[in-house]
Protein backbone atom coordinates (compact mmCIF):
# COMPACT_ATOMS: atom_id res chain seq x y z
CA UNK A 1 0.00 0.00 0.00
CA UNK A 2 1.01 3.86 -0.53
CA UNK A 3 1.73 5.62 2.14
CA UNK A 4 2.88 9.06 2.10
CA UNK A 5 5.03 11.05 4.37
CA UNK A 6 6.27 14.26 3.14
CA UNK A 7 7.42 17.96 4.25
CA UNK A 8 7.75 20.73 2.65
CA UNK A 9 8.64 24.77 3.78
CA UNK A 10 9.75 27.56 2.92
CA UNK A 11 11.27 30.79 4.54
CA UNK A 12 8.86 33.73 4.06
CA UNK A 13 10.09 37.86 4.13
CA UNK A 14 7.08 38.14 6.46
CA UNK A 15 5.84 38.33 9.80
CA UNK A 16 4.06 35.01 11.53
CA UNK A 17 1.11 36.71 11.84
CA UNK A 18 0.50 37.75 8.50
CA UNK A 19 1.94 34.01 7.33
CA UNK A 20 -0.93 32.29 10.03
CA UNK A 21 -3.50 34.82 8.48
CA UNK A 22 -3.06 34.11 4.84
CA UNK A 23 -2.80 30.12 6.05
CA UNK A 24 -6.37 30.63 7.12
CA UNK A 25 -7.87 32.52 4.62
CA UNK A 26 -6.59 30.39 2.17
CA UNK A 27 -8.52 27.56 3.94
CA UNK A 28 -11.54 29.55 3.38
CA UNK A 29 -11.51 29.91 0.15
CA UNK A 30 -9.32 32.81 -0.31
CA UNK A 31 -7.65 31.46 -3.58
CA UNK A 32 -4.99 33.69 -3.53
CA UNK A 33 -1.66 31.62 -3.32
CA UNK A 34 -2.32 27.55 -3.26
CA UNK A 35 -4.47 28.13 -6.95
CA UNK A 36 -4.32 27.01 -9.61
CA UNK A 37 -3.00 23.96 -7.80
CA UNK A 38 -5.85 23.95 -5.03
CA UNK A 39 -8.51 25.43 -4.01
CA UNK A 40 -10.59 25.42 -0.66
CA UNK A 41 -14.26 25.88 0.53
CA UNK A 42 -15.34 25.77 4.10
CA UNK A 43 -18.19 22.91 4.53
CA UNK A 44 -18.77 23.49 8.26
CA UNK A 45 -17.05 25.56 10.96
CA UNK A 46 -14.12 27.19 10.60
CA UNK A 47 -10.54 25.73 9.60
CA UNK A 48 -8.97 27.41 12.99
CA UNK A 49 -11.32 25.59 15.21
CA UNK A 50 -11.03 22.04 16.19
CA UNK A 51 -14.28 19.95 13.89
CA UNK A 52 -13.97 22.49 11.10
CA UNK A 53 -14.14 21.09 7.48
CA UNK A 54 -13.02 22.22 4.38
CA UNK A 55 -13.49 20.86 0.79
CA UNK A 56 -9.96 20.72 -0.84
CA UNK A 57 -10.05 19.90 -4.80
CA UNK A 58 -6.81 19.39 -6.33
CA UNK A 59 -6.83 20.53 -9.90
CA UNK A 60 -4.38 18.37 -11.51
CA UNK A 61 -4.13 20.59 -14.71
CA UNK A 62 -4.91 24.04 -12.83
CA UNK A 63 -8.22 25.62 -12.34
CA UNK A 64 -10.53 25.75 -15.57
CA UNK A 65 -8.01 24.10 -17.66
CA UNK A 66 -9.40 20.44 -17.70
CA UNK A 67 -8.33 17.31 -16.19
CA UNK A 68 -9.53 15.16 -13.23
CA UNK A 69 -10.39 17.15 -10.13
CA UNK A 70 -9.19 15.72 -6.52
CA UNK A 71 -11.47 16.02 -3.77
CA UNK A 72 -11.06 15.37 -0.07
CA UNK A 73 -12.49 17.27 2.97
CA UNK A 74 -10.07 17.81 6.05
CA UNK A 75 -11.30 18.15 9.35
CA UNK A 76 -9.51 20.21 11.87
CA UNK A 77 -7.91 18.14 14.84
CA UNK A 78 -5.64 20.60 16.66
CA UNK A 79 -5.32 24.58 16.61
CA UNK A 80 -2.39 26.06 18.08
CA UNK A 81 -2.99 29.93 16.72
CA UNK A 82 -0.36 31.50 14.68
CA UNK A 83 2.07 27.90 14.96
CA UNK A 84 0.25 25.19 14.16
CA UNK A 85 -2.98 23.74 12.15
CA UNK A 86 -3.45 19.95 12.29
CA UNK A 87 -6.48 18.40 10.09
CA UNK A 88 -7.36 14.80 9.58
CA UNK A 89 -8.27 13.97 5.64
CA UNK A 90 -11.76 11.96 6.60
CA UNK A 91 -13.18 11.75 3.33
CA UNK A 92 -12.51 11.37 -0.41
CA UNK A 93 -9.31 10.76 -2.50
CA UNK A 94 -6.69 10.88 0.44
CA UNK A 95 -6.93 9.48 3.82
CA UNK A 96 -4.42 10.72 6.98
CA UNK A 97 -3.36 14.23 8.22
CA UNK A 98 -1.17 17.24 7.28
CA UNK A 99 0.56 19.39 10.17
CA UNK A 100 0.86 23.22 8.77
CA UNK A 101 3.34 24.80 10.80
CA UNK A 102 4.30 27.85 11.08
CA UNK A 103 7.70 29.28 13.28
CA UNK A 104 8.85 32.77 13.65
CA UNK A 105 12.72 33.47 12.50
CA UNK A 106 15.01 36.44 12.93
CA UNK A 107 14.29 39.43 11.14
CA UNK A 108 10.99 39.53 11.03
CA UNK A 109 10.75 35.99 8.68
CA UNK A 110 8.98 33.01 9.05
CA UNK A 111 9.18 28.97 8.21
CA UNK A 112 6.42 27.80 7.09
CA UNK A 113 5.73 24.23 6.34
CA UNK A 114 2.93 21.66 5.78
CA UNK A 115 3.47 17.58 7.16
CA UNK A 116 1.91 15.50 4.84
CA UNK A 117 0.69 11.71 6.06
CA UNK A 118 -1.44 10.40 4.00
CA UNK A 119 -2.18 7.14 1.51
CA UNK A 120 -4.74 7.24 -1.83
CA UNK A 121 -8.07 6.30 -1.16
CA UNK A 122 -10.52 5.47 -4.07
CA UNK A 123 -9.66 5.93 -7.83
CA UNK A 124 -6.27 7.76 -6.80
CA UNK A 125 -4.81 4.29 -5.49
CA UNK A 126 -4.74 3.47 -9.19
CA UNK A 127 -3.97 6.68 -10.25
CA UNK A 128 -0.82 6.28 -7.87
CA UNK A 129 0.67 3.05 -9.47
CA UNK A 130 0.93 5.53 -12.87
CA UNK A 131 1.71 8.97 -11.42
CA UNK A 132 4.52 10.11 -9.16
CA UNK A 133 1.00 11.60 -6.66
CA UNK A 134 4.18 12.42 -4.01
CA UNK A 135 6.12 14.42 -5.91
CA UNK A 136 3.45 16.05 -7.53
CA UNK A 137 1.94 16.99 -3.88
CA UNK A 138 5.46 18.52 -3.09
CA UNK A 139 5.66 20.66 -6.36
CA UNK A 140 2.61 22.14 -5.79
CA UNK A 141 2.67 22.51 -2.35
CA UNK A 142 6.24 24.45 -3.00
CA UNK A 143 4.88 26.52 -5.60
CA UNK A 144 1.92 27.53 -3.23
CA UNK A 145 4.72 28.96 -0.62
CA UNK A 146 6.58 30.58 -3.00
CA UNK A 147 3.62 32.49 -4.13
CA UNK A 148 2.63 33.14 -0.92
CA UNK A 149 6.03 34.77 -0.21
CA UNK A 150 5.80 36.99 -3.04
CA UNK A 151 1.85 38.16 -2.01
CA UNK A 152 3.01 38.93 1.27
CA UNK A 153 6.40 40.73 0.27
CA UNK A 154 4.18 42.66 -2.01
CA UNK A 155 1.56 43.56 0.60
CA UNK A 156 4.27 45.04 2.81
CA UNK A 157 6.33 46.91 0.39
CA UNK A 158 3.76 49.96 0.20
CA UNK A 159 3.43 50.02 3.72
CA UNK A 160 7.03 49.67 4.68
CA UNK A 161 8.00 52.36 1.39
CA UNK A 162 5.13 55.07 3.10
CA UNK A 163 6.45 54.30 6.75
CA UNK A 164 9.81 54.90 5.28
CA UNK A 165 8.49 58.15 3.57
CA UNK A 166 6.71 59.51 6.54
CA UNK A 167 9.93 59.11 8.44
CA UNK A 168 11.75 61.26 5.63
CA UNK A 169 8.96 63.94 5.99
CA UNK A 170 9.26 64.13 9.75
CA UNK A 171 13.52 64.37 9.49
CA UNK A 172 12.84 67.15 6.61
CA UNK A 173 10.73 68.81 8.89
CA UNK A 174 12.39 69.05 11.68
CA UNK A 175 15.63 70.06 9.83
CA UNK A 176 14.19 73.16 8.72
Amino acid sequence: MTVYDLTDEAIVDAPPEAVWEALIAEFRGAGRWWVPANTFATVSGSPDEVGGEVAVTVHTKGVDKGGPKLRFTARTRAVEPQRLLSVDYVSGVFRGTSDFYVEPLDGGRTKVGMHFVGRPNGFLKLLAKVADIGAEHSTATSEAFVRLGRILAAESAPAVRSGEAAQARKLEGSTR
